[in-house]
Formats: structure tokens, C-alpha cells, sequence
């Protein structure tokens, strides 16, 4: 492939390279008319076509955005693996503050007696806990006092009545005993900001029991059915979300509105197949939302 020739550089003859003296500047060559010799053109600089002019900006500025680009991704990159290797609390701004949840234990499923399938799977279409039921009371959190009366074993109806309004206690215990429930398990504390908080287990003969009780006893209205002896009035929990709530499972959370008495009632039921919870929290110029509604959370996950 012959070079290209610059502008004003004739080629020779023969297709060779001109001579060196014919690329010498313009003082290199003396005018000679006579002899009709014609001085060579001054050298110019090559003519680059405007558009190649222009595609070599352009690469120009690409060259510079992409090591740009390498730099920052370099930079943020080491930045991500810096924040992923620190702790949540270590990053500015990213600290979790204390919203009042309570510090429970770590919560594992009871053992089963053996081949007996867990509630919910396909192995168990009766939905039954086989699980003895006081195994799956939620355990008290840390910093709690016990509550003597309610320590995590079997109780009997009476004690599970006290819990509601005297006139309403007589009716109740017929449904109970009609509904055939087979076990209550309970178990109660007190925390250190004087919060009590008692959870009663109900174990029925079948689901369909349990679901009879639920709905005639409970009901799906807008308040929790069967008054509370310290609760007379409840409303429906607005900040409760429904999606915290195990599959297969119900969650019913109610509070007691203003004006209430010397304590604040926070009461909420959760059905799981053959077993009813009743969750009951209780404070002194007002129970606190968010430790209820984590303490309804955990004894659903244990029921679900």
C-alpha cells in the first residue's frame, strides 16, 4: 500500500517516492524561470476531512467519560464493600434506634412425638397441634418478672374466666365446655416499666371447634366480643398490619380507647387450627404498641 502524498508534493514518474530535495522547505529551491523550472508548493499541513476531525473528538471525550467511569466505579465499589463489611450500626446514619421492642429469647418449634406431622403441611389436613401446648406459650422476655399464678403450665377455666367481665363469665363457660376445650396453658410477667403481659393457650377437641368458639364468641365485628373485666369498650388496632399475620392462621388485635381507666388494655386473639391464644397486655397511663404487637407476632410464628 503506497503512502499518501501530502498536498502540493507531485509524485515521480516511475509511481517512486519523491526525491528528498523535493520535500525541502521553500528556501531550499532558487526560482529559475529560464531554465522553466517551477518552484515546489510550500508544505502545508494535511487537510483532515471534517468529519474525521470530529469522530476523533469524540473518541477523545469517550476516552476521558470512560476512565472517569473506571475511576468512580473503582471508588464506589471499594465504598460498597467498605458499608458491607461494617456493621448496621457503625454506618452514619444507618443506626438502628430502641423502639421499644422487648428482647425475647430465641424461639424454636417444640419437638413432636414421633410421626407426627406439624399443623399446616400436607400430612396434616386436621390442622392439629401434636405438640404438648404449654411448649408453645411464648416464653417472657429479658428483664421480666414472673408471674407466680401464670408460670407457663396448665390453668383451670375459672382462672382463664377472670380474665372477663363477671356478668359475662357464666355464659362463657358453658360455650367453653359446649366447644370442648381440652387444655389452657398460661403464662404471665411484669416488665420493669411495669407493663404485665398474660397469654392463655385453648386447646379444642377439633379445628371446627375451635373455629364455632372463635366466631360466636368473638366474632368478626369491630370490637373483641366478650368484654375484658379491665377493658369494657375496644376498638379494632389500627396499627396493626395484616401482613404480619403467619399463613393459615387468624389474628384478631384490639386496644382500648380514650378515655380508659388507671391502665390501658391491649388485648389480641390468634387462631391456629385446633388452638385459640388470648394475649392480654395491661400498663399504667398506657400500653405501649409496638412490644404488643411483637409479643402477637412471636406466639403466632409458634402457633403457625
Amino acid at each position: 500500500m503506497s503512502e499518501a502524498v501530502p498536498q502540493g508534493v507531485a509524485a515521480a514518474e516511475d509511481g517512486s517516492a519523491p526525491a528528498p530535495e523535493s520535500v525541502a522547505g521553500p528556501a531550499a529551491v532558487a526560482v529559475d524561470s529560464a531554465a522553466g523550472v517551477v518552484p515546489p508548493m510550500p508544505l502545508q499541513p494535511p487537510v483532515v476531512p471534517r468529519a474525521a476531525r470530529s469522530s476523533r473528538r469524540v473518541l477523545r471525550a469517550v476516552g476521558r467519560w470512560a476512565a472517569a467511569v473506571i475511576v468512580f466505579g473503582g471508588l464506589g465499589t471499594g465504598a460498597a464493600f467498605g458499608i458491607g463489611g461494617m456493621e448496621r450500626t457503625d454506618v452514619p446514619g444507618l443506626a438502628t434506634r430502641d423502639d421499644g421492642r422487648w428482647e425475647y429469647p430465641r424461639l424454636a418449634l417444640p419437638a413432636l412425638p414421633a410421626g407426627a406431622p406439624r399443623p399446616f403441611t400436607e400430612a396434616n389436613e386436621a390442622e392439629i397441634h401434636y405438640a404438648d401446648v404449654r411448649e408453645l406459650l411464648l416464653p417472657a422476655p429479658a428483664g421480666a418478672t414472673a408471674d407466680k399464678k401464670l408460670t407457663g403450665g396448665w390453668v383451670d377455666v375459672e382462672r382463664y374466666l377472670s380474665e372477663y367481665a363477671p356478668e359475662e363469665r357464666a355464659a362463657l363457660r358453658i360455650s367453653l365446655r359446649d366447644y370442648a376445650v381440652r387444655h389452657i396453658a398460661a403464662r404471665g410477667w411484669t416488665m420493669p416499666d411495669g407493663t404485665t403481659s398474660r397469654v392463655y393457650l385453648l386447646r379444642f377437641q377439633s379445628v371446627a371447634f375451635a373455629l364455632t368458639y372463635e366466631a360466636e364468641e368473638i366474632g368478626d365485628g369491630l370490637t373483641a366480643g366478650i368484654p375484658l373485666a379491665a377493658a369494657p369498650s375496644t376498638e379494632l388496632d389500627e396499627g396493626w398490619a395484616e401482613d404480619d399475620v403467619v399463613p393459615n392462621t387468624l389474628s384478631k388485635v384490639y386496644t382500648e380507647p380514650k378515655p380508659y381507666g388507671p391502665t390501658q388494655i391491649r388485648q389480641a386473639y390468634v387462631l391456629a387450627g385446633d388452638t385459640l391464644a388470648l394475649i392480654v397486655q395491661e400498663k399504667k397511663g398506657g400500653a405501649a404498641a409496638v412490644p404488643f404487637h411483637q409479643t402477637v407476632m412471636l406466639q403466632n410464628q409458634l402457633l403457625g
